[in-house]
């Protein structure tokens, strides 16, 4: 096979020309193609800015949602529940610290709104082992 050498091979010509004194009057032709005042440009952020806003809003709504349902759920109040849980596992208080911090207004409500009969008391006393412990307190 024999040595292919680029230099000494005959150069093929690209067809394409320019056309005689075409780039000195290039500039001039030009500028009288284009129009004489500029037109107004509108940019896309402006065009849709009302709807970015809107998906902000909606997902500012969105992220705040949970933190008005947290701090909804943690009130100040307590519940008749977490109360009783409360002093039933507490040790130190008794039903005679409970009855010391009551006004006697709360005792006769108590006293008043409490309807036991006998005969309730009777099958509580007899089905109950711990009798003696009962009669005591």
């Amino acid at each position: 096979m024999k040595a292919f050498k680029l230099e000494n091979e005959p150069k093929i010509e690209t067809g394409f020309k320019t056309p005689d004194h075409y780039f000195e009057n290039f500039s001039v032709k030009m500028m009288e193609q284009f129009p004489a005042s500029e037109p107004k440009v509108i940019s896309i952020f402006q065009k849709r800015k009302n709807l970015i806003m809107m998906v902000a809003a909606v997902l500012v709504l969105a992220l705040m949602i949970p933190i008005f349902n947290y701090s909804s759920a943690s009130s100040n109040e307590l519940d008749s529940t977490e109360l009783e849980n409360y002093i039933t596992y507490q040790s130190n208080v008794n039903q005679y610290d409970l009855i010391s911090g009551l006004e006697t207004e709360d005792i006769n409500n108590m006293n008043t709104s409490i309807a036991i009969e006998d005969e309730a008391i009777e099958d509580l006393l007899s089905g109950n082992s711990n009798l003696e412990n009962l009669i005591l307190e």
